[in-house]
């Protein structure tokens, strides 16, 4: 596997980001690598997509987690969280595609941070939650 893009975003570091990107994420863009301009041809704005990325920055050998960062709460295997520390950490993140530049293309509501690389973009399709 390897990146077809990355992510460039005003946040910068993991404590500064929200946990989801409905909880106040900005815009970013994802930026692709030339030789893969051709499969972003049909993009465009107002278009859902969901987005894989390489959270590079997580600790992969992290099984067990207290959800959200709370204490309180009891730890979780983290298969049934979406923590970023995970064996094999693959972002999974449905956006709303807002401009398509160029080689790049700006999404609102993206939670990833600045650098992340990006492994694929696949449409929303009609009927999926």
């Amino acid at each position: 596997m390897f990146p077809i893009g990355h992510v460039e975003s005003p946040l910068t570091d993991r404590s500064s980001a929200p946990k989801q990107g409905d909880e106040g994420a900005p815009d970013a863009w994802v930026v692709v690598v030339p030789q893969y301009a051709r499969a972003m041809a049909e993009l465009q704005a107002g278009q859902e997509v969901l987005l894989l990325t390489w959270l590079d920055r997580a600790d992969r050998a992290v099984l067990a987690v207290h959800p959200r960062d709370d204490q309180d709460r009891p730890e979780t295997g983290v298969f049934s969280t979406r923590s970023p520390d995970r064996p094999n950490p693959i972002g999974l993140h449905r956006v709303r595609i807002i401009a398509v530049e160029g080689q790049k293309f700006q999404v609102s509501g993206l939670e990833a941070i600045d650098g992340t690389p990006v492994v694929d973009v696949k449409p929303v399709l009609a009927g999926e939650r």
